[in-house]
């Protein structure tokens, strides 16, 4: 019989201790106690104002610890030049909310701009970029290749205006100066295509207005030059 009623008195014991918790975190989380205050930006911010994200912030009026956190960063990621938001209770009274901007490094297609990262996105930039084109899919790997192709033709002065990815995986470039380069498929054999190119370049090609390479050729490359009378 002490064994019963000590597991009565047990649970009972419980159960006032759920409720107190239960009190007291209805307490706690009551809105009209530890309002949030103040709501902070932080984050170099160069195509988002600070009025564009306080109009997509979700209501945070109310509890601090009842804030929705995640309500806020999904409100402030959908600006088209927010990469990414991180937000974070600051005691008392404050949300401190930290904006990641995209760094445009191309355009993507007709109507996107692709990102440091090869992530593409909704923004609008009248910067003259390069254009980046590919199949679905492809940005990350095509603005890795296009960084690597710039690298190898600075030697010639001229940076890479556009670089296609056909749905074949051929690659193909402009160059700054009009000149364009077909460099086959295979990317690591484009590069070596490429850096071999831009050696041959100077005495093979001097003075000659030219506008098109095939570099698609084992031993050489095809040139289309035409006004070359020698």
């Amino acid at each position: 019989m002490s064994a019963r009623v000590s597991l009565i008195a047990g649970i009972l014991a419980g159960l006032l201790m759920l409720a107190a918790c239960l009190g007291a975190l209805y307490w706690l989380l009551a809105p009209e106690r530890f309002p949030v205050s103040q709501v902070e930006l932080k984050g170099n911010l160069k195509h988002t104002t600070q009025a564009q994200i306080e109009a997509a912030l979700p209501r945070v009026a109310g509890n601090f610890f009842a804030a929705d956190l995640a309500g806020v960063r999904a409100g402030v990621e959908r600006l088209p030049w927010v990469r990414r938001v991180a937000v974070r209770r600051v005691w008392p009274d404050r949300l401190e909310v930290s904006v990641e901007e995209h760094v445009a490094v191309a355009r993507w297609g007709d109507d996107r701009l692709v990102n440091t990262h090869g992530e593409t996105f909704s923004g609008k930039s009248k910067e003259a970029l390069p254009a980046l084109i590919g199949p679905g899919g492809s940005a990350a790997e095509v603005t890795r290749r296009y960084r690597r192709f710039s690298e190898i033709v600075a030697p010639l002065g001229t940076g890479v205006e556009r670089v296609v990815l056909s749905p074949r995986h051929a690659w193909q470039l402009r160059l700054g100066n009009g000149l364009h380069l077909m460099l086959g498929r295979d990317a690591d054999l484009a590069e070596a295509r490429l850096k071999k190119f831009v050696e041959a370049y100077p005495p093979a090609v001097a003075g000659k207005k030219h506008e098109y390479v095939d570099l698609r050729y084992p031993n050489g490359f095809a040139l289309r030059v035409p006004d070359w009378n020698g």
